[in-house]
């Protein structure tokens, strides 16, 4: 497992990502794969590559297995004009395995190289990757009633 910054070559992928990064709870039906252009979701990866915008992705023998990837955009997790907003997906294959960990970590020192003091994400209330969060030192700083979603700090 390899481990990168994103690539102009890896942009297309996002795409997959973007849909493997929606929450599903417990016995729902996965939404229709269309659900990613909507405006509020295509937010996170339209025209990705510009000058605020880093990744990271975990790659086994050529294949993309997860992706991490921030921008700062007026999305859910919206804090300020200095503070990327995250976005992570695993390949449902390969969860709990400790990509994840990995990916971010490799994220934060990206982001910590490009001078930026904190990272925000918005994550649903009943999803688990929440305490994930919260184990690499996110902390969170509102509960959004409208979304079910907690606003969430991580200070780089």
């Amino acid at each position: 497992m390899q481990v990168r910054q994103i690539q102009t070559r890896d942009y297309p992928m996002l795409e997959e990502f973007l849909y493997h990064a929606i929450f599903v709870p417990a016995g729902t039906e996965p939404p229709p794969r269309e659900i990613i252009f909507i405006p509020e979701i295509f937010i996170y990866i339209k025209d990705f590559g510009g000058k605020d915008d880093c990744g990271a992705v975990a790659e086994h023998n050529g294949q993309i297995v997860g992706a991490a990837w921030t921008r700062i955009i007026p999305a859910y997790g919206y804090i300020d004009d200095r503070t990327p907003e995250l976005a992570i997906s695993i390949l449902p294959a390969w969860r709990s395995q400790g990509i994840g960990g990995k990916l971010m970590t490799h994220l934060f020192d990206l982001l910590r190289e490009r001078g930026y003091r904190q990272t925000s994400l918005s994550v649903q209330k009943e999803n688990r990757a929440a305490q994930f969060y919260g184990r690499l030192g996110y902390r969170i700083i509102k509960y959004v009633e409208e979304h079910g979603d907690y606003l969430m700090v991580k200070d780089l």
